[in-house]
């Protein structure tokens, strides 16, 4: 296994490797690194079952009202599109269908999460990293619990996961190496996750929607934690050599989520469910594109991509080896010039708050600040 290990906490060995768990010196070997968020845990507890936290039975019209507003949906200002489905309702179905396809994406997204921090139990030999990614685990198995359940109050069921975002998946919870799972789960999709729910919470119109985005954040943002501490430490201990394949192991996961998850190829079974023509759709798609301003970029601080691009110049991941890449869709300085927090940090220490009046009702415990600790 070929790992680039350069801090005895991220020290990892084979999955099937269980005697060196119980030898006896590990056990008065345990890192400190991790035990504030292990022990914020308690702070950010929510359990999707219970309606005190959140009620699933609470009802949206999705047949008379769309979940997102109509100018966050691109697609619908394709003349093609715009032409075809002139009808209201057509309208709103067409964007609530979308949302099922992001739902479900996320729904997926999760599932990957819950068998990645499983997966590091069993290769992560320090004690403090092994209970996180313990934690983290029934975290994220929470976490599918609630976009399960969700989706079936509003739709039923899930569709399949995209093709390219299944790959990316796979390829990242097989991984042998450590920091192949830590920067590509922990770090790029945990990033998009939070921007893409920062996005949904600030957009969408169903109130039980907003709320289990919020939730959600208030375990992702120490998920995304957790691969900052794993960058701090190890990163800036990295031969050239190991950083280059580091940074190229970034790149690559970054192209897959950035041009990949959402192109339109993945999204036929959408486009032939409104009677469209998906070609003529595509066609219309890479028109515009070549109308737009090539030097155009990400804006926004809850844009998902904008968020995924921003962990990594955070984590000392983008160097001017790899800077051309990643500047060519965000202002890099501009990025650096915010400093770490990021849009979702409010909302999940928002969000703790409200799980502090319930878990402890005492609503003057002060919130823990899941980016600057």
């Amino acid at each position: 296994m070929t790992n680039i290990t350069k801090d005895v906490m991220y020290d990892a060995v084979a999955p099937g490797d269980f005697e060196s768990f119980i030898e006896l010196d590990r056990y008065n070997a345990r890192s400190t690194a991790f035990d504030k968020i292990i022990s914020a845990t308690h702070d950010h507890f929510w359990d999707p079952l219970d309606p005190k936290y959140i009620d699933f039975s609470e009802p949206f019209d999705l047949e008379n009202e769309a979940l997102m507003p109509e100018e966050t949906q691109p697609l619908l200002r394709l003349p093609y599109i715009a032409e075809t489905l002139k009808d209201q309702k057509d309208r709103i179905r067409f964007i609530n269908y979308m949302q099922l396809w992001n739902f479900s994406s996320i729904l997926h997204g999760e599932q990957g999460a819950l068998n990645l921090s499983a997966s590091l139990c069993h290769v992560l030999k320090d004690q403090g990293a092994q209970e996180y990614a313990a934690n983290q685990t029934r975290e994220e198995a929470r976490h599918v619990t609630a976009f399960a359940r969700y989706i079936r109050a509003r739709w039923g069921r899930p569709v399949e996961c995209g093709t390219v975002l299944k790959a990316l998946l796979i390829e990242i919870i097989d991984a042998p190496e450590v920091y192949k799972k830590i920067i590509g789960m922990q770090m790029l999709v945990e990033g998009l996750a939070m921007g893409a729910f920062a996005f949904g919470y600030k957009n969408n119109r169903d109130p039980l929607a907003r709320k289990l985005f919020q939730l959600v954040m208030t375990d992702e943002a120490f998920h995304h934690k957790f691969g900052k501490i794993w960058a701090d430490r190890t990163v800036p201990r990295m031969t050239q050599a190991e950083r280059a394949i580091v940074e190229d192991w970034a790149a690559h996961c970054a192209q897959a989520l950035i041009f990949n998850t959402n192109s339109p190829e993945q999204q036929h079974v959408i486009f032939g469910t409104f009677g469209l023509d998906p070609e003529r759709v595509i066609a219309e798609i890479a028109a515009r594109k070549k109308e737009r301003d090539p030097t155009r970029q990400f804006k926004g601080d809850a844009n998902v991509f904008r968020v995924l691009i921003k962990t990594l110049l955070s984590a000392g991941l983008i160097t001017e080896r790899t800077r051309k890449f990643y500047a060519a869709h965000v202002d890099l300085e501009e990025l650096r010039a915010e400093g770490d927090r990021i849009v979702g940090d409010s909302i999940a220490e928002d969000g703790i708050r409200y799980l502090q009046a319930i878990n402890f009702k005492d609503p003057g415990r002060a919130a823990i600040s899941v980016a600057a600790e």
